[in-house]
């Protein structure tokens, strides 16, 4: 007999979202353990200085002990972005910023060496103000960046449904890869 399983709850749709601007960098993340154990990762995989994804895991390496102090037990994703990566923003360094906003800042300061990814709305959801924060971006360009003009588009987060989902200001339409 089949084991049974049980329908998945729906989160609703009218609760908190976080949007936040999309950075157009290269996904990376650090975990450190209960153990004390630091380990570095890209989208994909774990990485290491002499397996490195534009210069992430030397760079967490060299600043280890001050990331394994502020971050804490856990792992911390973010956008490893800037000079000589995707857009580059026109930076002449590279910038680590955390997806997790709402836990860095005011009482909890943002790690040393790191950004958070700038929230543009947070409120019910509501495909308009997604619609609001694209128009924000394109008109007055990155808020990551300020200056750089071609910002990529947005990360809508809904709590409820603890989903992430993206638009982007160009080419939203088209499944990434193609083109018309």
């Amino acid at each position: 007999m089949n084991e049974f399983r049980p329908f998945a709850k729906i989160p609703r749709l009218n609760r908190e979202c976080i949007i936040t601007e999309k950075i157009d960098g290269t996904n990376a993340c650090i975990c450190i353990t209960e153990t004390g154990a630091f380990l570095v990762g890209s989208r994909n995989r774990w990485i290491r200085p002499d397996d490195d994804n534009y210069g992430f895991a030397a760079w967490a390496y060299e600043r280890r002990e001050d990331l394994t102090a502020d971050l804490g037990v856990g792992t911390h994703f973010g956008e490893w972005w800037g000079r000589g990566i995707q857009r580059s923003y026109g930076l002449k360094e590279r910038r680590f910023s955390l997806f997790n906003n709402s836990r860095w800042g005011g009482d909890n300061p943002i790690p040393r060496h790191c950004h958070v990814v700038p929230v543009l709305f947070k409120g019910n959801f509501c495909t308009e103000e997604a619609r609001a924060a694209l128009r924000i971006l394109k008109g007055l360009g990155s808020w990551a960046a300020p200056g750089h003009m071609t910002p990529e588009g947005i990360i809508i987060y809904h709590t409820a449904a603890n989903s992430y989902f993206k638009a982007t200001i160009l080419k939203d339409d088209e499944r990434k890869g193609e083109s018309k």
